[in-house]
């Protein structure tokens, strides 16, 4: 069998495996390099918030917190809502918990409130007087878009354009992630695009076997237009020399 009809051969079969697939990589790739990423990753959809605090806004102090924490650790001292708060985590001999503590009298404020998740996200939204269509606490079984290290959240969502949702963490009220409908179409894009629809792994077997197979298919493809494009025209040039001769 000559090397024509192996190319011809090898090619098609190869190009029907991995077709399909190459559709996808198009599609996909195409809208993941049309939108831009700063819109992607919904930066704009969150204001600077202030982070200066005043001396007097602080009466509870790290000594005091030690004293009633001994574990406490990753201590933060943030400005939420106006108020100063202290963020940290406490790893005993039982579990590491993240608690969210007032700054002012040492109160517990963690965990937070359904109305309190509600005041700082619209206090972290672009625009705070859009309205919030649905509140929902997330303490298991997260969606797709959102990781199991996060958990419990309280899940805000906006009515509004693209349909955003903020997700803030019921231990520390941050904002631990942010969709909105194109990033969520834009995580499926890039799942399908590097084949893995769980975890979003582009080193993942499947992807590396699919991707060799399609070079593969290239290369035959390549050699068909050797064959269709140069073999022909010399071809052709021959016989027009033998009849020119005849």
């Amino acid at each position: 069998m000559s090397w024509h009809r192996i190319s011809r051969k090898y090619h098609k079969w190869l190009m029907l495996f991995v077709g399909l697939q190459f559709v996808i990589w198009s599609i996909s790739g195409a809208y993941m390099v049309i939108f831009d990423i700063d819109y992607i990753h919904g930066d704009s959809l969150v204001v600077e918030q202030q982070k200066s605090l005043q001396k007097e806004q602080v009466q509870y102090s790290i000594a005091e917190l030690y004293r009633d924490y001994p574990y406490a650790e990753n201590i933060e001292l943030v400005n939420l809502l106006g108020q100063a708060v202290y963020r940290f985590s406490s790893d005993n001999e039982q579990s590491k918990t993240k608690y969210l503590l007032s700054a002012d009298d040492g109160k517990l404020l963690s965990p937070i409130t359904e109305r309190y998740a509600v005041q700082i996200a619209k206090s972290l939204y672009e625009n705070p007087k859009v309205d919030i269509s649905r509140v929902s606490l997330i303490s298991d079984e997260p969606p797709f878009e959102l990781s199991a290290r996060h958990l419990p959240v309280w899940r805000v969502d906006f009515d509004y354009f693209a349909s955003p949702s903020f997700y803030i963490s019921v231990q520390t009220g941050q904002l631990v992630t942010k969709r909105h409908t194109y990033w969520r179409l834009f995580d499926w894009m890039f799942s399908f695009h590097v084949m893995d629809y769980v975890e979003e792994d582009a080193s993942n077997k499947l992807l590396l076997v699919v991707s060799s197979l399609a070079l593969i298919a290239s290369l035959f493809g390549t050699a068909l237009i050797y064959f269709r494009v140069f073999k022909s025209n010399n071809t052709r040039s021959r016989k027009q020399k033998v009849r020119k001769s005849v």
